[in-house]
């Protein structure tokens, strides 16, 4: 098995209320995802291989990285429609969409609902997105050398909590720490997944960029 760094894309729209909207990086997207190619050149980091969703800001983020690999495109990397689900809740459930300060609330709520079944007609179930992420990453490591994934906080949240065998709450409380172009690393170890890098952004932490270090 091979070591799996998985990144956040950068900030997109964050006033976006659906998901063809939300789906465009911002100006300081594009910027974050400059910073950390940036880094990741300067480091002499040593990746082989490069994957990303087929979703615009996946390909923008790893595009503006310029790693020089030529990226794998798979759907299966894709985020699950958050706000897709958000409406289904209000239209359902008769829970609001949530405003700024919200979402520490309201995700975790989405989560369990979509989980337990409790909303129909979803996109898919949360069977089907935990299914299509543990393949997709399974075939990931199989490969030959260190893999960079471009996706997004809800994949990458579910992602670290297989990792670790913790349910929906703890998930939920990852998936809202994220920031954007953050790197979390999946390391095989006795041939299981161990977490051993959570969140980090290196190339934001300095004076300048403090304010860059994003969440929405």
């Amino acid at each position: 098995m091979s070591h799996i760094t998985l990144i956040r894309h950068g900030q997109a729209n964050s006033t976006a209320k659906d998901e063809l909207s939300y789906d465009q990086l911002s100006p300081l997207g594009h910027e974050q995802a400059a910073w950390l190619g940036e880094h990741l050149r300067h480091s002499e980091s040593h990746h082989t291989r490069l994957y990303t969703g087929t979703l615009t800001r996946h390909i923008e983020t790893a595009e503006g990285m310029n790693t020089g690999l030529e990226p794998i495109r798979d759907a299966r990397l894709n985020e699950l429609e958050y706000f897709t689900l958000a409406n289904l809740m209000e239209q359902q459930h008769k829970v609001p969409f949530p405003r700024a300060g919200e979402f520490v609330h309201h995700l975790p709520q989405v989560f369990d609902y979509w989980k337990a079944g409790k909303l129909a007609d979803t996109p898919e179930t949360y069977e089907n997105f935990e299914t299509r992420v543990q393949s997709a990453l399974a075939e990931i490591a199989e490969g030959e050398g260190p893999a960079l994934v471009v996706t997004s906080g809800g994949l990458i949240s579910l992602a670290m909590a297989q990792a670790m065998g913790v349910g929906i709450p703890a998930m939920a409380r990852l998936a809202l720490a994220i920031m954007h172009t953050s790197m979390h690393r999946l390391f095989p170890i006795g041939g299981h997944w161990s977490p051993v890098l959570f969140n980090a952004v290196p190339h934001l932490d300095r004076p300048d960029r403090r304010l860059a270090q994003t969440h929405m």
